[in-house]
């Protein structure tokens, strides 16, 4: 019998979460249903986080959050990969959007996040809650959790929030993190090119991207700016991957999507290789193996893994063999 390279790979210890390269924000109803449309087209290549945070009316917070859990429980959601944004831990409904959307769509929610989060223990003390109104509502499914960075607290802490357990993702908040500090960065920084070249700015980046990744967390670029220009946008998401080292990104248009999922797509030689390696490295019951002169074991068969996941969920198409071994179920 095959080995499959998760039950083989991993052991001992948890696998980097395969998560789609785009995160789609939206707050009005019309927006999320217009959003699960195109996901509907073009397959669960991108995520759509449902915002209650900025999306919420003041004084209907709690109507918001209902209409949240329709969206998420509704026949649209195909793919099971619409997850939540629940106000701060300031705000005093964070707790109500909590135990309304665990106990009205916990089954189906693929994720909550955390915004404004001010220190590890105030990301801390938010799941510790997601997890008591889980447990108390019976449910066997812990909720993965996403965390902004956008305070200073926060990015001083990025390394203990990344630890927590049940974090999936750690996720920039230029915006933000650009107004708090009061003037001192420009308001250039919140666009490109100065969003990637301010000191202070690429100095978050770097350590939010850097605390991920050493934990075992997908580290989330923020929004770009720009809704119509597909190269800017495109450009935008390729210094992201490139050069800061995400693997994953914000959307706040429709337009931004598809250039977002290009620029994180790896490359298509490099995932042809990926999967000859790997089918390779199966048939010899995942010992060491040469290819094209090289040899390779466990150690690179764990990059080729995570390379071709990556690919599938920025919707490429890997060759027939591959596909049929890894990704039939």
């Amino acid at each position: 019998m095959r080995l499959h390279p998760a039950d083989v790979l991993f052991a001992g210890e948890k696998p980097f979460p395969a998560l789609p390269a785009v995160d789609h924000y939206a707050g009005a109803e019309k927006l999320m249903l217009k959003a699960l449309k195109l996901q509907q087209e073009l397959g669960p290549v991108f995520d759509i986080t449902c915002d209650c945070e900025d999306g919420a009316r003041a004084g209907a917070e709690a109507e918001h959050a209902q209409m949240v859990v329709a969206v998420v429980n509704g026949a649209e959601n195909h793919f099971g990969r619409v997850g939540a944004r629940i106000h701060d831990i300031t705000h005093p409904h964070w707790q109500q959007d909590l135990d309304i959307l665990v106990r009205g769509a916990g089954q189906r929610l693929a994720f909550i996040t955390l915004p404004k989060v001010r220190s590890a223990a105030d990301a801390a003390a938010q799941i510790g809650e997601l997890r008591r109104i889980e447990a108390d509502c019976g449910s066997t499914r812990a909720l993965p959790v996403h965390v902004l960075v956008e305070t200073h607290g926060a990015l001083r802490e990025a390394w203990e929030i990344a630890a927590l357990d049940g974090v999936e993702s750690l996720d920039f908040g230029l915006m933000d993190f650009v107004s708090g500090h009061h003037g001192a960065i420009p308001g250039s920084a919140m666009k490109s090119p100065g969003q990637f070249e301010h000191p202070l700015v690429t100095r978050a980046k770097t350590e939010i991207s850097a605390a991920a990744l050493a934990n075992g967390v997908v580290p989330s670029h923020n929004v770009t700016t720009e809704l119509q220009d597909v190269a800017v946008i495109r450009h935008d998401a390729e210094r992201a991957r490139r050069e800061f080292g995400y693997l994953r990104m914000w959307s706040i248009h429709p337009n931004q999507i598809l250039p977002i999922v290009a620029a994180m797509q790896p490359d298509f030689s490099e995932v042809e290789e990926a999967a000859q390696i790997l089918i390779a490295a199966q048939d010899a019951d995942w010992g060491p193996i040469q290819h094209g002169g090289r040899l390779h074991d466990r150690a690179s068969y764990r990059y080729y893994w995570e390379l071709l996941q990556r690919a599938r969920n920025t919707g490429m198409e890997l060759p027939a063999d591959a596909r049929h071994r890894f990704f039939a179920a």
